[in-house]
């Protein structure tokens, strides 16, 4: 590999630029290849981005022999087809979460990793998180233990629409996609794997053949538990909030900021390099390519969220 290393990132939608965001601040990264559905509108983010090479088919990059590594934000129904071509590829991958929509499709992600020995990584964002990377230092530390989890992850999305508010092309879900945040930060945070799992959903909606709202309950074997609502449905704020409840303090989390219960804000600004969770999660990617390692949120890591959300999906069926 050359000392910079030369990317191609599939995926030019609201995510892929805050992807192209937090590389900018990353030294010897080079974006050199963008893919995207829509022509036209990948070429004028290209053209912003300063990207030479644009393209449709994820197979054009991947045929490049100076790419060494791929970033996917595409749809959740191509993560894991993707990620299984660009690992055969001989590429590093890292795939925005969730890494599949299937259990079995997870495990066959894990076992093509194994077999290449190449860097794979999911994009598991709430570990890099400077809020959530405080609570893990303080557990690590032993400051503190989780009794309980309380997430609401809420959105309003009534309609098929990005995080910029433009038509998407795909199907969000709220169990393999949202839940698989808080499922993977869960047993992170509590280093136990879940034991218990129950899910309800409410109503599937009529055109989008989705739950809008959905509640989940998670034990750990350690004995924390975790509630989990999620919605579609919801008129404002928007967001992730999770609160830490543990024994030594609360904690409540918004993505990249931290208070205590009292609402007193914690000073996460030490914590890492950055504020900005998806720049601290890239570049664990492209040191854990350099150093020869797998990465935190590696696939084999995160891989038994995706056995809890496919037992859940069970139930929900059922």
């Amino acid at each position: 590999m050359s000392k910079t290393i030369k990317v191609a990132l599939a995926g030019a939608g609201a995510f892929g630029e805050k992807h192209l965001d937090g590389i900018k601040n990353i030294p010897d990264v080079e974006v050199v290849a963008l893919i995207g559905r829509d022509l036209e509108k990948t070429q004028a983010v290209a053209d912003k981005y300063g990207i030479g090479f644009v393209t449709t088919e994820l197979a054009d990059a991947l045929s490049m022999p100076e790419v060494d590594a791929v970033i996917l934000c595409t749809p959740t129904q191509m993560h894991a087809e993707q990620t299984l071509q660009c690992l055969r590829a001989g590429k590093h991958v890292q795939v925005e979460i969730p890494l599949a929509d299937s259990w079995a499709d997870a495990e066959e992600v894990l076992r093509v990793q194994k077999e290449a020995g190449l860097v794979a990584m999911v994009g598991h964002t709430r570990r890099f998180n400077p809020s959530h990377q405080w609570v893990h230092n303080k557990i690590q530390a032993g400051e503190l233990n989780i009794q309980q989890m309380d997430v609401q992850t809420y959105f309003f999305r009534r309609t098929n629409t990005n995080a910029k508010g433009e038509p998407r092309s795909w199907t969000d879900h709220l169990l393999w996609h949202h839940a698989a945040h808080t499922v993977d930060l869960f047993q992170y945070q509590t280093g136990s794997k879940v034991v218990k799992a129950n899910a309800i959903q409410g109503p599937k909606h009529p055109v989008l053949g989705i739950a809008m709202d959905m509640s989940i309950q998670l034990q750990a074997e350690n004995g924390a538990i975790c509630t989990l609502s999620l919605s579609f449905n919801n008129d404002g704020p928007l967001g992730t909030f999770f609160r830490y409840i543990c024994d030594n303090g609360t904690y409540i989390a918004r993505y990249d900021d931290l208070v205590n219960g009292k609402e007193e804000p914690v000073d996460v600004s030490k914590v890492a390099v950055s504020m900005n969770g998806i720049e601290l999660q890239d570049r664990e990617f492209f040191a854990a390519i350099r150093e020869g390692r797998q990465p935190n949120a590696s696939v084999e890591s995160v891989i038994d969220c995706y056995k809890v959300l496919g037992e859940l999906e069970k139930q929900l069926e059922a």
